[in-house]
């Protein structure tokens, strides 16, 4: 019998950047309705179940050029290849009628590993 390969984790680090910021009112509505098509995007990549967001948004304002990012999602994928579609996404998904994409107005970055789990017997008898 075969141990079952551990499920990857993906720590998706999302930076708006200045285009947004400069973009007028209508265009950046459409801008955040395409981050809203990302965010389902990844959810609904085969085998993934996003374990939760992160919006920095009230301590980080202005555009995100690195660290600290605007927002984070933090997901189990099955595969680096899910985890390069789900940053491919900004490259795919059309802001409003076009022509841009999103990675016009954001940028991704994703850090992959697995879940960090304390070996038992490392722990503390109770």
């Amino acid at each position: 019998m075969s141990t079952p390969t551990p499920q990857m984790r993906a720590l998706f680090c999302i930076g708006i950047n200045q285009n947004f910021f400069d973009a007028p009112p209508d265009e950046a509505k459409a801008v955040w309705l395409a981050c809203g098509e990302l965010f389902n995007g990844i959810a609904e990549l085969p085998g993934v179940t996003v374990l939760g967001n992160i919006d920095d948004d009230l301590s980080m304002v202005g555009p995100s050029t690195s660290w600290p990012w605007t927002c984070y999602i933090l997901a189990n994928v099955p595969d680096i290849q899910t985890v390069h579609a789900a940053c491919n996404l900004l490259r795919t998904v059309v802001v409003g009628e076009g022509p841009y994409k999103l990675w016009k107005y954001a940028k991704i970055e994703a850090r992959v590993g697995r879940e960090l789990v304390v070996p038992p017997s490392l722990k503390k008898p109770a």
